[in-house]
């Protein structure tokens, strides 16, 4: 029993043994501290512990961790603290603790260093290796190539180079970037800060911002700092991850990868002190693979236009479908503006104009015409002295003459034609606004369609990129051979092509609406999402209407009576009746109008004004011819035979009649037609809004296993790009599923010969009260 008990003590002490010197206390030297810097600290100690695994337990104490606010005296401190405690392994981050960590020279503890230095502030001071229990982990990182890919971007000439002052304390940034500025041909302005509030006054005289710093400033600080850039216009470049380009900095060269890579990095270092691997031996160098990301929204904002050459090799962050513009439309907004300043219903509208003037100018042939005439002559002096005083030598006289039409049967028929032109041509001006107001909603539809494009078309360049990642990572570990790269890179290309077509086609859009609504062409325009019960749209039930239309029993009648409106109020037929009326006028005219007279009154009076010379004196015993006198007659005028024009004029007459009666057979039938293809349109709509859902649904999550399976090696690319390209196709079909709903119903309601959006509540009141009664009477 002793023995037994001797063992099992044994065991006991030796386990407890094992435990505590498989047991490591991990500490962390910070420059600075923050909420966010917390957040990643918590990521890197969940790596940590799943690298190291069973290997031993990791402990990470909130005491282990030690700010030194830029303070390179807190900063010895603080190692000087870790050292004398019961911390194992030393993480220290930040450019004050890695000028301070790195000139100790010995280090009783294993100390891991990450500066986040760029290569050209990276010195043999800088870079300590092949010293026991220390290592320096160094990135690629590189401000000068940043800076160029700021000029390639933005074109600057002076750039303000921000960075924290504590930095400039302890390294030769100012040194650095003026060799960048002579090297590059550019004037680099260093902008030192404290706090963020100090950023924004500093920037003067400067084309660009260049964020060498600010990674410890907190995403408010950082999305106030964009927001404070993109007021002034100016791009920004950060040398920080991609989450600033998020907050609105313009763009980064560096990823979020790269933050991932470099937590493994670390990782790695921790199991190779928990193996008893040497820390000295280790690689100092962090290789990443830079990445130029561009914020798309902030470049709209700041009017960057982005160069296209850049777009194979660049990630977007943002919103496509968000534009900067100088007008924002709705839906009811376009259609109001189009009837107001359309040009070619402005040209139809002088039209009417006209034709109002043609009614004018027949009716005034019952206005009376006066006319008013002077007269001198000049008689043979001979034959004016045996005139007795008739014809004098030299006289002047004057005569009004007035002449009013009574009745005339021809002037009667042309007054009313006129008015009937009139009322045809106004109705061809409400066709014309119905096609104007139906040409600008299938623009408005179209620009979201093509904006809901484009963000897709980028997404898909994303997916690529993402996928081509993946074929790098296969090829690189042999799981796949380079013609999976090549595969991807050549998709890339194409789905490059794609996007900048897309960016083009969206603006030829805009152009389209723009020629629609009056604008200048290259006026920045932007229009509002349409859904189904959102906006404008709440209140007009469309999606009712689609319930209504998908219903076999309900659709026969509601299609009748559809009909029944349509021709009530199609201004087509409208109009054709107005030039039949006009017709029918004309043919009674040349017709039985012929046999009526035509009655005018005439009258005139004339005055002499003088008269001299030889003759002017009437010899005595002959009447004195008066100084003035007038006229008066009556015309009675009536056609007996007009050269057989009048049967002629007759007969054409009753062939124009004949020919409008067939267009107006023409015309209802076509509207019969359209109302029916309307109605099947909006019930295929109807099912595809629903099953596009379905589809993209379906197709996104066999992308997603597809990709798994991939990067496992259990499918080929083929596999990937047929689910790739079919995710492509459902979000495009889903995209516009609810847009081509809609715009069905605009042709519907075209077809109706009118809008329920631009109508009143009593009026759309009265339609379904029409329906009511339609169903009643037809039971």
């Amino acid at each position: 029993m002793r023995y037994i008990l001797s063992v099992l003590l044994f065991l006991f002490v030796s386990f407890m043994a094992f435990t505590q010197s498989n047991t490591y206390q991990v500490g962390f030297l910070l420059d600075k501290n923050s909420k966010d810097i917390k957040g990643l600290l918590a990521e890197l100690s969940v790596e940590i512990s799943a690298v190291v695994g069973e290997d031993a337990t990791i402990e990470f104490s909130d005491a282990n961790t030690l700010v030194n606010d830029f303070d390179t005296t807190k900063a010895l401190n603080n190692y000087n603290r870790l050292l004398q405690n019961n911390t194992d392994i030393i993480i220290a981050f930040g450019i004050v603790n890695n000028s301070v960590i790195s000139k100790i020279g010995s280090y009783s503890k294993p100390t891991i260093v990450f500066g986040a230095l760029s290569e050209e502030l990276q010195t043999e001071d800088t870079i300590v290796s092949n010293i026991q229990n220390y290592t320096s982990i160094t990135t690629s990182q590189s401000y000068t190539e940043d800076i160029k890919l700021l000029q390639k971007l933005a074109n600057p000439k002076r750039i303000g180079v921000v960075i924290e002052k504590a930095f400039t304390d302890n390294l030769p940034i100012s040194e650095t970037f003026n060799k960048i500025g002579q090297d590059l041909d550019l004037e680099m302005r260093l902008i030192t800060f404290e706090s963020s509030s100090e950023i924004i006054s500093k920037l003067k005289d400067i084309d660009a911002v260049y964020l060498a710093g600010g990674f410890y400033l907190s995403d408010a600080e950082m999305k106030q700092l964009a927001e404070d850039l993109i007021e002034k216009k100016l791009p920004s470049f950060t040398a920080n991850p991609v989450k600033d380009v998020k907050n609105g900095i313009l763009a980064s060269n560096h990823d979020q990868s790269e933050l991932s890579q470099f937590f493994r990095r670390i990782a790695l270092t921790v199991e190779s002190v928990v193996n008893g691997d040497g820390l000295s031996a280790l690689s100092t160098k962090l290789e990443s693979k830079s990445t130029l990301t561009v914020n798309y929204n902030t470049a709209e904002k700041i009017g960057l236009p982005l160069k296209y050459s850049l777009i194979a090799t660049t990630s977007f962050v943002g919103n496509p479908k968000e534009i900067v513009a100088d007008k924002t439309y709705t839906l009811v907004g376009v259609m109001q503006e189009a009837i107001a300043e359309n040009l070619d219903l402005q040209t139809i509208e002088r039209d009417i104009s006209l034709t109002k003037k043609d009614v004018e100018l027949a009716q005034s042939d019952y206005l009376p015409n006066v006319t008013a005439g002077a007269t001198g002559s000049y008689v043979d002096p001979e034959l004016a002295e045996i005139s007795n005083g008739q014809s004098p030598e030299i006289t002047t006289s004057g005569n009004v003459t007035l002449q009013q039409t009574i009745f005339s049967e021809a002037a009667n028929a042309n007054i009313s034609i006129q008015k009937s032109l009139r009322d045809a041509q106004q109705e061809n001006y409400n066709s014309e606004a119905l096609n104007t107001v139906f040409n600008s909603a299938t623009a408005y539809f179209t620009a979201l369609i093509l904006k809901a494009n484009l963000s897709i078309q980028s997404q898909n360049l994303e997916l690529t990129k993402y996928n081509l990642k993946i074929a790098n990572e296969n090829y690189e570990a042999g799981q796949s051979g380079k013609s999976d790269v090549l595969r991807f890179k050549s998709e890339m290309a194409q789905n490059t092509q794609q996007m900048i077509e897309a960016i083009n086609k969206l603006e030829q859009g805009y152009y389209n609406l723009n020629q629609l609504l009056n604008n200048p062409i290259d006026t920045k325009i932007d229009v509002e999402e349409a859904e189904l019960q959102e906006g404008v749209f709440s209140n007009y039930n469309y999606e009712q209407l689609g319930q209504f239309l998908d219903d076999p029993k309900l659709r026969q009648p509601f299609v009748k009576f559809l009909v029944q409106e349509a021709k009530a109020n199609a201004p087509e037929l409208k109009a054709l009746d107005y030039n039949l009326k006009a017709t029918k006028r004309s043919e009674r005219l040349f017709g039985v109008g012929r046999f009526l007279p035509t009655l005018a009154l005439q009258g005139q009076y004339n005055y002499e004004f003088s008269r001299s010379g030889a003759g002017s004196t009437i010899p005595t015993g002959f009447p004195m011819v008066p100084e003035g006198y007038y006229t008066v007659g009556l015309n009675v005028s009536l056609p007996i035979f007009n050269q057989n024009k009048q049967n002629i004029n007759k007969q054409i007459a009753s062939i124009q009649k004949e020919q409008l009666e067939i267009s107006r057979d023409n015309i209802t039938l076509n509207i019969e037609k359209n109302i029916n293809d309307s109605v099947l349109e909006l019930v295929n709509q109807i099912s595809n809004i629903q099953l596009s859902k379905v589809f993209e649904d379906t197709a996104k999550e066999a992308l997603d296993l597809t990709q798994t399976s991939y990067a496992n090696g259990a499918v080929n690319i083929v596999q990937l790009l047929d689910a790739q390209n079919n995710y492509l196709q459902a979000q495009l079909a889903s995209a516009s599923a609810t847009y081509n709903y809609l715009q069905s119903s605009m042709q519907l309601e075209r077809s109706l010969g009118l809008f329920f959006l631009l109508q009143e509540e009593s009026e759309r009141g009265a339609f379904i009260q029409r329906f009511l009664e339609f169903t009643q009477n037809n039971d």
